[in-house]
């Protein structure tokens, strides 16, 4: 993708680099494929529906959705009013993998293993609860 002088100023500015490290964001090929597949990642909403809940602090319940942009910034006011931090934890895996699919031109809903959950292994394993979300990859709503 070929960068004007413009975007190479927002992107600068965004990031806060220095000319010398805006050089070398410049001079990595795969950062330019990326910044060239960006609509298209701006234009995905992931959302992680929990599945299954019990026990859990944060009180996730089942139906709770948890929204991430195509970049992979938390939504927050599409989010619960609480959101564990291991449910957040354990979303990060597959939206990075979702991301990469996205960029290949692959459809992330494809994605054979698209469930995760926390860490915590449940009351009758030894600890307090448990949640598991799926997620799916939505066009974004405006």
């Amino acid at each position: 993708m070929k960068v004007d002088e413009a975007m190479g100023n927002a992107i600068q500015k965004h990031f806060a680099y220095t000319d010398e490290e805006m050089k070398v964001f410049m001079d990595n090929p795969r950062n330019l494929d990326v910044l060239g597949k960006a609509p298209l990642l701006a234009s995905k909403t992931m959302v992680f529906e929990v599945v299954d809940a019990h026990g859990c602090s944060s009180q996730h319940k089942k139906g709770d959705k948890i929204c991430f942009d195509g970049a992979g910034n938390l939504l927050t006011k599409r989010a619960p009013d609480r959101v564990c931090i291991y449910a957040l934890s354990a979303a990060a895996g597959l939206i990075f993998a979702a991301g990469e699919l996205l960029m290949a031109g692959i459809d992330p809903n494809e994605m054979r293993f698209k469930r995760t959950g926390c860490f915590d292994v449940g009351v009758k394993c030894g600890g307090w609860g448990r949640i598991v979300m799926e997620l799916k990859v939505e066009d974004r709503q405006r």
